[in-house]
C-alpha cells in the first residue's frame, strides 16, 4: 500500500500533525500507521559546505586565494544530526513512499530547510506542500484537505538557496579577507556589519555631543501651569521670571479641539519583539522563542510574519475568537469587532498578523512560563485593541500673554475610552501606562489671572540615546527607507525572523554588549572597542544598509518570479570580488586598532610575532605562519595533562618545561620529565622527553 511521507521542520510539529491523523506507532525518527509516514527535520539538517571541502587549501586563511567563489555548490550533512537526515533519506527511498508532503514551518526558511535534505537524497517524488499558519487541529485538518502542489513554491526556495549563497559569499570572503588584513578573526556578515555601524554611529553621535543649557519660565495660573518657549540666555529668562512674577496674564487666545487616536494594528513579530523588549525587558530572541512555542502548542499563530493584516477568508472566524479572548482576560464589557480595521488580504503575504487562537479558550494558561504568559497576553489584547473603537479626546491649547512674554498651557479631556479601555489594563502594569489627564479651567479670550507666580527651569540638552532591542529594530526595519522606491515590497536589514539572531551573533562575536540601563528592566546595545575598531577598517560598501535593503528586495523579485537567481548571484559575486581586489595584501598587519586586542603569551619560535591563546589552542597572530599549539594535544592528553597557558609560555621562553605527575599508560604509574618543544616547521609541532 502506498503511503504519503510527511516531513515536518521539530519533533513537536510532527507529533501535532501525527495527532491529527491519528499517527500513533512510534519508530526510531519517525511515526507511521498505514496510509502515513510522519517525520521530521532538526533545524538545518543539511547547509552549504565549508570552504576547504572545495579545496583543501582553503583550511589556511590567505589572501591570495580570495575571492573564493565555487562553480558547483556543495552541501553537508551536520554531524550531530546525521542519524536524523540517514532515515529521513531511508524512508524518501522508501518504495512505499508514493509522494513527500513539506510540512516544515511556511516560509523562506522552512522551505530550505526541507528543500536542501530533498535533494541532497537526490529524491524526484511528487511534493505536495502544508501552508498553514496555526497549529490547531481544525487548521492542520484543514490544510491537509488543501495541499498545493510543491512546484508552486520553487521561486521561494530558488529566493532562500540565494539569501544562503549570497550570506557565504560575503561572510567567507569579507571575514577572510579582513581577518588576514588585520591578523585576527573579523566576523563581517551583510546585515550583521550594517547593524553594528549603526549601533557604532549611534555611540559615535553620544560620545561627541556637547549639552548646551536650555531655560524656560513657567507660570502658576492658580490652578494650571502655562509654559514660555525655549530660550538659551538664562540672563533673559532670568529677566522674564522677575517680570512675570505676581503681574496678570491675560489670555490671548482658547483652541479647543475634538481628535481621536486610532487603534494599533496587530502585531507582525518586529512590534511583537519591540513591544515586548519595551514593556518586559526580553530581547527579541527571547520573544521569537516565547511565541514559537505558543505556536507549537496551538494557541498562537504562525510568529514569523512581516504582515499585521488577516485576510478575507477569516471575516468569520474572528468575531468569535474576540468573544474567547475577552472571556479569557476577564473584559466586563462587551467587546466591539470592527473587522474593516484588520481584514486586507492586498496586505498578507506568506502569513497574516499574529494572533491568538481558539485553542486559547480550553487551554491552561497557569501552565505556562512567565514569558509564555506576558507574550500570550500582549497578543491577546492586541487584538482586542485593534479591533475596537478610536480613542476619543477633547484638547484644548491656551495662549496667554504676560509682560510682553508668550506662554502655552495644553489641557486633555477623554470624550470615549475606545480601544484604551482595553489596552490599558496591560499598560497599566508597566511604566509605559497612561499618563496623567491635565484640564483646563473654562476660559475664553481676555480672561486674566492674576497675581501670578513664575518660575525659572533649568534643563540641558540631552544626547541620543543608547539603542534598545525595541528602538534598534525599529531602525533596522527602516534602515535606507528613505533611498529606496516607495513601491518597493521589502525594506530594511535582515527580515522580521532574522533580526533577533543578529542581534545575538553581533553579541556572541564580542562586537556587541548588553549593558543595564540605570532603574531599569531595559538593557542597551553598546558596541565594544572591538566593535567600534571594525567598523572603523570596513568600507562603506559593506557597512551601508541600503545595499543589504536593496538585496532583500532583490531576493522578494526571485520569489516573485520577476528577477532570476543567476542575475541576483551575478551581482553578488561581482561585488565580492570588487571588494577583494579593492583591499590588496601588504604584507605587514594594517591593525593597530587591533593590536591590543588580545594578550601575548610568547613570541612565535617561527617569525617572531605574538602567540595568542584562542579556545582552541595558542597560535602565532601572523595567519601567514602555521604555528600553533593545540590544547587537544594528543602528546599531554595521553599523559592526563593538559596544555595550559602557563606551560605555553615557558615553552616559548625556554624551549622546554618541567612537569610532575606524567601518566604512563605501559605502567599506570606517574613520573617526572622536562618536556621538549621540537619544531620542525612542519603542520604540527612535535615534543620529547628529557629525563
Amino acid at each position: 500500500m502506498k503511503k504519503q511521507l510527511i516531513i515536518a521542520e521539530k519533533p513537536s510539529v510532527a507529533q501535532n500533525i501525527a495527532s491529527v491523523l491519528g499517527v500513533t506507532t512510534r519508530k526510531d525518527g519517525y511515526l507511521e500507521n498505514e496510509n502515513y509516514i510522519v517525520s521530521w527535520c532538526v533545524g538545518h539538517l543539511v547547509g552549504l559546505a565549508q570552504a576547504d571541502i572545495y579545496n583543501p587549501k582553503y583550511k589556511k586563511w590567505i589572501h591570495q586565494d580570495l575571492p573564493i567563489i565555487p562553480t558547483n555548490w556543495e552541501y553537508s550533512v551536520s554531524p550531530s544530526t546525521e542519524k536524523q537526515f540517514n532515515i529521513l533519506e531511508q524512508l524518501m527511498k522508501d518504495s512505499t513512499v508514493e509522494n513527500i508532503v513539506c510540512a516544515t514551518d511556511a516560509g523562506r526558511e522552512g522551505e530550505l530547510i526541507f528543500r536542501l535534505v530533498y535533494d541532497k537524497v537526490r529524491c524526484s517524488k511528487p511534493i505536495k506542500r502544508l501552508w498553514i499558519s496555526s497549529m490547531e487541529e481544525s487548521a492542520i485538518a484543514d490544510g491537509f484537505r488543501h495541499l498545493r502542489d510543491g512546484k508552486d513554491y520553487e521561486n521561494l526556495y530558488q529566493s532562500a538557496l540565494c539569501r544562503s549563497k549570497a550570506d557565504w559569499l560575503v561572510g567567507i570572503n569579507a571575514t577572510r579577507l579582513f581577518s588576514v588584513l588585520h591578523d585576527q578573526k573579523l566576523n563581517v556578515g551583510r546585515v550583521m556589519t550594517p547593524t553594528l555601524a549603526m549601533i557604532v554611529s549611534r555611540n559615535n553621535a553620544i560620545s561627541k555631543f556637547i549639552s548646551q543649557p536650555i531655560f524656560k519660565v513657567q507660570i502658576d495660573c492658580g490652578g494650571f501651569i502655562a509654559t514660555s518657549d525655549k530660550l538659551d540666555d538664562k540672563g533673559k529668562a532670568t529677566e522674564i521670571t522677575t517680570a512675570c512674577n505676581g503681574a496678570t496674564a491675560t489670555v490671548v487666545s482658547v483652541e479647543k479641539k475634538d481628535k481621536q487616536e486610532k487603534p494599533p494594528k496587530l502585531y507582525d513579530l518586529t512590534t511583537l519583539q519591540r513591544d515586548a523588549n519595551r514593556m518586559y525587558g526580553l530581547t527579541a530572541s527571547q520573544t521569537l522563542e516565547t511565541a514559537q512555542s505558543l505556536y507549537e502548542k496551538k494557541i498562537l499563530t504562525y510568529p514569523r510574519t512581516d504582515s499585521r493584516y488577516l485576510t478575507k477568508d477569516m471575516t468569520g472566524s474572528i468575531p468569535p475568537l474576540v468573544q474567547v479572548v475577552a472571556t479569557v482576560l476577564g473584559v466586563t464589557v462587551q467587546p466591539e469587532c470592527k473587522l474593516s480595521q484588520v481584514i486586507d488580504s492586498s496586505k498578507v503575504t506568506d502569513h497574516h498578523a499574529i494572533i491568538p487562537t481558539m485553542s486559547m479558550q480550553t487551554f491552561n494558561c497557569s501552565t505556562l512560563s512567565s514569558n509564555e504568559q506576558m507574550i500570550l497576553k500582549l497578543v491577546a489584547v492586541r487584538l482586542l485593541s485593534a479591533v475596537g473603537s478610536p480613542y476619543q479626546y477633547a484638547e484644548t491649547v491656551a495662549t496667554l500673554s504676560c509682560a510682553n512674554t508668550t506662554f502655552t498651557a495644553k489641557g486633555k479631556t477623554t470624550i470615549a475610552q475606545g480601544f484604551k479601555a482595553v489596552d490599558s489594563m496591560l499598560r497599566s502594569q508597566n511604566s509605559t501606562g497612561n499618563t496623567k489627564e491635565i484640564t483646563l479651567p473654562i476660559m475664553d479670550k481676555g480672561t486674566m489671572f492674576s497675581p501670578i507666580i513664575a518660575m525659572l527651569k533649568e534643563g540641558k540638552t540631552v544626547p541620543p540615546k543608547e539603542f534598545t532591542e525595541d528602538t534598534l529594530l525599529s531602525s533596522m526595519e527602516t534602515a535606507g527607507i528613505e533611498d529606496m522606491p516607495e513601491d518597493v515590497e521589502r525594506k530594511g536589514l535582515g527580515t522580521p525572523a532574522t533580526r533577533a539572531s543578529i542581534i545575538e551573533k553581533l553579541i556572541k562575536v564580542e562586537f556587541v554588549e548588553r549593558k543595564k540601563g540605570v532603574n531599569s528592566k531595559v538593557s542597551h546595545l553598546v558596541p565594544t572597542s572591538k566593535g567600534v575598531a571594525l567598523i572603523g577598517i570596513t568600507p562603506q560598501t559593506i557597512q551601508s544598509p541600503l545595499l543589504t535593503a536593496s538585496w532583500e528586495e532583490q531576493l522578494k523579485a526571485v520569489e516573485h518570479g520577476k528577477l532570476s537567481p543567476e542575475d541576483f548571484m551575478d551581482s553578488i559575486t561581482t561585488m565580492v570580488t570588487e571588494l577583494v581586489v579593492a583591499h590588496p595584501a601588504t604584507g605587514t598587519s594594517n591593525s593597530p586598532m587591533f593590536e591590543s586586542q588580545k594578550e601575548s603569551v610568547g613570541s612565535c619560535p617561527r617569525c617572531g610575532k605574538k602567540v595568542v591563546e584562542s579556545p582552541k589552542g595558542f597560535f602565532c597572530e601572523d595567519r601567514n605562519c602555521l604555528f600553533a599549539l593545540w590544547k587537544d594535544n594528543r602528546f599531554f592528553s595521553d599523559k592526563k595533562k593538559t596544555l595550559t597557558k602557563a606551560t605555553v609560555v615557558q615553552l616559548l621562553k625556554h624551549g622546554k618545561v618541567k612537569m610532575k605527575g606524567l601518566y604512563s599508560s605501559k605502567t599506570g604509574k606517574t613520573y617526572d620529565a622536562v618536556v621538549v618543544m621540537e619544531d620542525t616547521g612542519g603542520k604540527y609541532v612535535n615534543f620529547r622527553l628529557e629525563f
